[in-house]
């Protein structure tokens, strides 16, 4: 009878276990980035927090593998984000700095984002959360690789009604597909309706292979806890926003485990740049390292980073190899089957440094550090060189109740500046000057102590690779314009 049982089996068209589970299980895997907005490296637990519990994204880091030399390719929002979703540095991609409600430009439809990567390979595709590459309708991320959006299109200060400076931003939109839902919404109810948005997503395709792109708004200034959370952290107001998100993760992790689809799914979790340090109890920590948002110090570029994914990644593990979300692209890549763009990517396969694989070295012999389009700094193994440049340090004591530092002192004229003294005014920072400085960050992962005077050799080595990526990238430090540039989409 069992021989006749898988006889009809084979007849069918089907194989004998398949009368037990008569839906097919999908061979690729599922794929989930969760991304926090300026997180900083001290924010969790897993990363040294003592005040801030986070006892979720630290369960997926023991886990998973916990990364601690990960990079953005800049400390803000929309280079960050263009150069995970495109594997390219932001300034390749001409997507250097931050878009707001008056920028003409956004992705270029000729750049082939991951999103679009997936859809291509028959995944369903979402993105709940902040988008930032660009707010008019033709840069709208259906129109670039997603099939479900909720969110908004740009940061959540970018409003008349939550901005500590700026009255001449309209209504802040939350849209759903293309239509704008609400107008200033109240925002201690974003990371709960994007994670509820993000379970729904996932019982939905839990069937199928899925790309699922929950890149939470908080906690970015202006920061709101639900009446869930707030006043429950000791890390104040900001813990209390840290710790939602801790619970949006645990959401995330609950509903994979209860489909079963827990072991056939990647997740990765990271923040799109460091704290912004000059808001001061309303912002993060970077830990042990120098600087924060907007700068090219560690604590700017080098992100929390965790991927899990059961049977795949062994568990807690720790990786100080440089990895970076450009190479999230390539890796998710490789894992589903798909051609990278034909346009040349930064990115590299990150797989065998996440899996564990004996020996895995990093394949970013080189590593570059702009801000907008300047160069700012080189990585080369355990070195980075620090380029003569003017970088932001909070003015004063930092700021309180939502407010960048020195807030009382701004002048109106701080509406009126552009480049970095604008930043600096409207946020409550100051200008200073880096000349050429050596670190090696192996025994300095502060940034303290320059030794370029001792190591000129390596200081001359990291000059080259520094006019390799003006040749290739440009620098506005030095007038160059580089050839590997493309261009940002424009009206």
């Amino acid at each position: 009878m069992r021989l006749l049982g898988a006889l009809c089996c084979v007849l069918a068209g089907i194989a004998p276990i398949c009368a037990a589970d008569p839906k097919p299980v999908p061979s690729l895997p599922n794929i989930i980035i969760i991304l926090a907005d300026d997180l900083g490296y001290g924010d969790l637990g897993c990363y040294g927090s003592k005040t801030i519990r986070t006892p979720n994204i630290d369960r997926i880091a023991r886990e998973g593998v916990r990364l601690t030399s990960l990079y953005v390719s800049q400390a803000v929002c929309t280079a960050s984000r263009a150069s995970l979703l495109t594997g390219c540095y932001a300034n390749r991609v001409g997507l250097e700095g931050a878009l707001n409600p008056t920028s003409k430009v956004g992705i270029n439809a000729d750049e082939l984002l991951l999103s679009e990567m997936c859809q291509q390979r028959s995944f369903a595709t979402a993105l709940f959360g902040k988008w930032h590459l660009g707010h008019q309708p033709e840069f709208n991320p259906l129109r670039h690789g997603f099939d479900n959006y909720f969110g908004l299109p740009y940061p959540n200060d970018c409003s008349n009604q939550y901005h500590p400076i700026v009255r001449t931003f309209p209504p802040l939109p939350l849209i759903d597909g293309e239509k704008v839902v609400a107008t200033d919404p109240d925002q201690s109810q974003f990371t709960r309706q994007f994670t509820e948005r993000s379970v729904k997503f996932i019982e939905q395709h839990k069937d199928r292979p899925f790309f699922l792109y929950l890149a939470h708004v908080m906690p970015h200034v202006p920061i709101f806890a639900s009446d869930r959370f707030r006043g429950k952290s000791a890390g104040g107001l900001y813990g209390d926003v840290v710790e939602e998100l801790d619970w949006s993760v645990g959401e995330v992790m609950a509903t994979l485990k209860r489909l079963g689809i827990d072991d056939r799914t990647l997740v990765i979790f990271s923040s799109d740049n460091g704290p912004f340090l000059s808001y001061g109890s309303h912002a993060g920590s970077s830990g042990p390292l120098r600087g924060g948002k907007l700068t090219a110090f560690e604590g700017g570029v080098r992100m929390p980073g965790i991927a899990r994914w059961p049977g795949r990644i062994p568990a807690g593990r720790t990786s100080d190899e440089i990895v970076t979300t450009m190479d999230i692209l390539p890796t998710v890549a490789k894992l589903i089957g798909a051609d990278l763009p034909k346009p040349p990517i930064d990115g590299r396969d990150a797989w065998p440094m996440l899996s564990g694989q004996p020996g895995a070295k990093s394949q970013h012999a080189k590593f570059f550090f702009y801000a907008d389009s300047e160069l700012h700094a080189v990585r080369s193994g355990d070195w980075k060189l620090h380029l003569p440049h003017r970088y932001l340090v909070v003015a004063g004591e930092p700021g309180r109740d939502g407010k960048p530092s020195n807030f009382h002192n701004l002048k109106p004229d701080s509406l009126t500046k552009s480049g970095l003294e604008g930043i600096a005014t409207r946020h409550g920072y100051r200008v200073e000057q880096l000349g050429l400085t050596l670190y090696n960050l192996r025994d300095d992962i502060g940034e303290t102590t320059n030794v370029a005077d001792q190591h000129p050799e390596v200081v001359q080595r990291l000059l080259k690779l520094a006019d390799e990526a003006r040749s290739d990238l440009g620098d506005s430090l030095t007038g160059q314009r580089g050839r590997g540039v493309r261009p940002p989409g424009r009206l």
